[in-house]
């Protein structure tokens, strides 16, 4: 079994994991961020919190609005938007850069009060699984694994909430935790 159905070739003769050829924005995407190492706190909240303002919409949507998602979110440190008030929630709300969910606004000031008071690279990154061959196709790559079904958990006591398994499992993939590169995709291995 080939991967080259699951694969798209670049107009600059690379193949990308198929999604990553889809437009534009995904190429870059795919080939400067997705599946490389994210390590810092901020920067883990940032993907954490936007991988919750995606669920149930198509990353797309978040990827094009991630500019003002870090307009309206200071950047999300951490330490700025664990003070965020009630105003700044309805300031968010008026916002149409960004998706406008009260109930994941709410998520990401909350997630943020309770980020502040843990190690959140380290958390996050004690569920990264041991290094396993990259998959052959798409049909390959799970949704959920036992790793990230014990992240959302984890991250579930100490208070986080919009984490659950299948956003834990994007997380990891975004941040390098894990590598879904394709097998035949021109991304070198980075982690």
């Amino acid at each position: 079994m080939t991967a080259v159905a699951d694969l798209a070739l670049g107009t600059d003769g690379r193949a990308r994991c198929s999604w990553g050829g889809s437009t534009p924005d995904y190429a870059v995407y795919h080939d400067e961020e997705w599946g490389r190492p994210v390590r810092g706190d901020d920067a883990l909240f940032e993907r954490l919190t936007l991988e919750a303002f995606q669920s149930g919409l198509s990353w797309i949507t978040i990827l094009r609005k991630r500019e003002a998602f870090r307009a309206a979110f200071a950047g999300f440190s951490i330490a700025t938007v664990a003070e965020f008030t009630e105003a700044d929630a309805v300031r968010l709300m008026a916002d149409t850069g960004i998706v406008r969910n009260r109930m994941k606004i709410d998520a990401a000031l909350h997630n943020a009060r309770v980020a502040a008071g843990v190690e959140l690279t380290e958390l996050l990154w004690s569920f990264a699984p041991p290094e396993r061959p990259r998959p052959l196709t798409r049909a390959d790559v799970p949704a959920v694994t036992a790793e990230s079904t014990a992240m959302a958990k984890a991250l579930k006591k100490r208070g986080f909430k919009f984490v659950g398994p299948t956003t834990a499992y994007a997380l990891m993939q975004a941040t390098g935790m894990v590598d879904d590169h394709l097998t035949e995709c021109w991304v070198p291995v980075m982690r």
